[in-house]
């Protein structure tokens, strides 16, 4: 039998990052030991009430807190017209129960990971503020991960502008803290994820999965599937795949790189710059996807939620 591993998500919900805390809820193969919020999709206060109201609607029972809603340096980015407004697209999720962890969400990633070394996988699919304030703040957290990764970067090409990815973009200086630290980062960038798209043959597996189909995910992906770059292929799941990568890193190929963050370039700032012939290597990069098992583990593990989720 596969030990379970604890994970903990830092992340900016977001509807692929809703789809991503679904995906870890539902597979038997994780444990969630924390969620952590910062700005990204959309604002600050949006992604915070998010998490606590997918935290409720799916029954999970780890600890949100609520990170950063500004980068290091840079303005924030948001993208509402890709997620909606409040995130979630056209989902209306009852208002949360229950209340945020007292704790901003840097002291949350330290505290756990302090208290279980070598135990819990850390996985970011927002911009990479909480982490980078992480590591400044206590730099023994690259010591104490079981791995770490991200949904983040693109080593061919970016998607809020030619060369960057909106995530890492989001916070340029706060991924370049995060690259340059003392631990391998697994970047789970665009060229993996455009491989998962939610097409209508995918979306019919997820036929008859009751209040989870019909309030979180047709709301979500139906609105996600609107946006321009989406229409021809379906919606590529991003974060998702991050999370699939900590239940089954077999699900895709990885490639030891060197990976440095571009922040001052007039057309660049963002862009992650990828050195696959490097022997100074701090990055695995995942470069194909095995859609059929990808797509499998998720309807397997939306299953599983909508088991759980509460009366």
């Amino acid at each position: 039998m596969t030990p379970v591993k604890k994970v903990l998500i830092d992340c900016d919900p977001g509807i692929d990052d809703a789809l991503a805390l679904t995906l870890a809820h539902g597979s038997p193969e994780l444990d969630v030991v924390g969620v952590t919020t910062v700005g990204g999709n959309v604002e600050l206060a949006h992604t915070t009430d998010n998490a606590l109201r997918l935290r409720d609607f799916l029954g999970m029972s780890a600890p949100v807190a609520r990170g950063s809603g500004q980068p290091l340096v840079a303005e924030p980015v948001n993208a509402p017209a890709v997620h909606g407004v409040a995130g979630l697209g056209e989902a209306q999720l009852p208002a949360a129960r229950t209340e945020l962890d007292r704790r901003h969400a840097v002291q949350l990633i330290i505290d756990a990971l302090a208290a279980a070394p070598g135990e819990i996988g850390l996985v970011a699919t927002g911009p990479l503020t909480n982490i980078a304030l992480a590591l400044r703040t206590e730099p023994r957290i690259t010591e104490w991960v079981a791995e770490f990764t991200i949904m983040g970067g693109a080593y061919t090409r970016g998607n809020r502008t030619p060369a960057a990815e909106f995530n890492v973009l989001a916070d340029p200086h706060a991924a370049a803290v995060v690259f340059d630290a003392d631990w391998t980062t697994t970047m789970v960038g665009l060229d993996l994820t455009h491989q998962a798209r939610a097409t209508a043959a995918v979306r019919e597996r997820f036929a008859g999965l009751g209040r989870l189909e019909t309030e979180l995910l047709n709301p979500c992906l139906d609105f996600y599937g609107k946006h321009p770059s989406y229409r021809e292929l379906g919606p590529a799941i991003h974060d998702a795949c991050a999370v699939a990568h900590l239940i089954d890193p077999s699900l895709m190929t990885t490639v030891p790189a060197r990976v440095d963050v571009e922040t001052q370039g007039r057309f660049t700032t963002g862009m992650t710059v990828t050195d696959f012939g490097s022997n100074d290597l701090n990055a695995l990069v995942a470069t194909e996807l095995d859609v059929e098992r990808f797509w499998t583990t998720l309807a397997a593990a939306f299953q599983n939620a909508e088991a759980q989720l509460p009366a």
